[in-house]
């Protein structure tokens, strides 16, 4: 009776011993599939959302585009109408015809618009603004649509300044948080004196209170044409090569946007039409 008691335990001891191993086994074949799958699922879906949530920031009724009121022939104030005219604004808003957006313009000094484009307060920036890797630091550009440069002008009647080197120890004037400001105070001995308004830097030296003036080509020239009243003249070379951009916030989806509208711009011949329009010339190869 206690070998048969004795191989009757036994036996049951290997079977729940068996049973045991068993489970554990299916428990552990059957949970660990199960976890990868439910967390890959639930990743997928919050990134589908977040860039939904992105996409969806950026998608508006109408864009904020800003600008400036006082950079002839790109930007100003018409004297008889008031009115916002120049070569960005009938850009900008043949680009948005194209692209098919509406925008709406807000008008503030040249350094608010820099400083705006960087923190995301404007959806789109248009003033005549260079490309710099400094700049691209904080702002996305488009391709650019302006090849432009820098150059020395003075009163008419200055014979003492002939170039950028006779420039040393001179007041020199340009506007606040232009490349031309940049380019006085790195590349010359001179005093700057940098104004909001670029025209506030020709007229002290039309007036004598300062001794020259450094800033884009394009803008000088216009301006000793027209509201200079031949008071001003370029003087030298043009000292650098520069080109402007349309600039968005870093990451907007609305560059690509604006910058393939731009393309077809300038592959359809508006473009070329708004540079004559405001350069009388056409643009080279176009």
């Amino acid at each position: 009776m206690r070998k048969k008691s004795y191989f009757a335990f036994l036996l049951f001891l290997m079977l729940v011993l068996a049973a045991c191993g068993t489970s554990e086994d299916t428990t552990s074949n059957e949970a660990e599939p199960e976890s990868p799958d439910v967390e890959e699922t639930e990743s997928t879906d919050e990134g589908q959302e977040e860039e939904e949530e992105a996409a969806a920031d950026w998608e508006k009724d109408v864009y904020t585009v800003a600008t400036d009121t006082n950079y002839v022939p790109f930007e100003f104030l018409d004297q008889d109408s008031g009115e916002l005219i120049g070569f960005d604004i009938d850009l900008i808003n043949a680009l948005a015809e194209e692209a098919g957006i509406n925008i709406e313009i807000e008008t503030l000094e040249f350094s608010g618009i820099v400083a705006g484009m960087g923190s995301g307060r404007f959806d789109i920036g248009i003033a005549g603004m260079t490309i710099t890797e400094e700049r691209k630091e904080n702002i996305d550009f488009s391709q650019p649509y302006y090849d432009a440069g820098l150059v020395v002008a003075v009163h008419v009647d200055n014979e003492d300044i002939q170039s950028v080197d006779d420039l040393a120890g001179k007041t020199v004037t340009t506007r606040v948080g232009s490349t031309s400001e940049t380019y006085i105070i790195e590349n010359t001995e001179a005093i700057p004196e940098a104004f909001p308004q670029i025209t506030e830097a020709y007229q002290n030296v039309i007036a004598g209170r300062a001794d020259a003036t450094i800033y884009d080509v394009p803008n000088v020239q216009y301006y000793a044409s027209t509201e200079g009243g031949g008071q001003l003249k370029i003087v030298g070379d043009t000292l650098t090569g520069e080109q402007y951009g349309i600039a968005f916030p870093k990451g907007s989806p609305l560059r690509d946007v604006i910058d393939d509208a731009l393309t077809t711009l300038k592959e359809n011949g508006t473009y070329a039409d708004i540079y004559e329009k405001w350069f009388n010339e056409r643009p080279d190869g176009m």
